[in-house]
């Protein structure tokens, strides 16, 4: 599982967590949870103030893909949508990298090349 978004500790347990700007927290889960309620099957959510959590990190999953460093922002059917993470443009053209804005270069890439797949916590 490749995961990008918040992740929060509450009751010595992680979860998927959106912070909200009125200082609650949204946990969700896939699995029915004393507390939370259904939004449709396979997904819960709580609102907890944030105070009450054991911590609140972002986590993204990263790796190296032709050498370089990049951040898996999506797949589909044995392809990873990669994001060169790397901040240099000269590199991005020789990896023929699609431009998506100033500074930001993706490509589709076979899952099977990707090396070095771990998560990082920023």
């Amino acid at each position: 599982m490749n995961r990008d978004g918040y992740v929060a500790r509450w009751l010595g347990r992680e979860f998927e967590a959106v912070p909200g700007a009125d200082g609650e927290i949204r946990l969700y889960t896939a699995e029915p949870t004393d507390g939370f309620e259904e939004l449709r099957p396979d997904r819960y959510r709580r609102i907890v103030p944030a105070f009450e959590l054991e911590s609140l990190r972002y986590v993204r999953t990263a790796c190296r893909w032709r050498g370089e460093p990049f951040v898996i922002v999506g797949e589909h059917d044995g392809w990873t949508r990669v994001e060169y993470a790397g901040g240099r443009a000269p590199v991005a053209e020789a990896l023929e990298l699609d431009r998506i804005d100033q500074g930001v270069w993706q490509a589709w890439a076979p899952t099977g090349e990707l090396e070095d797949v771990h998560e990082e916590f920023i």
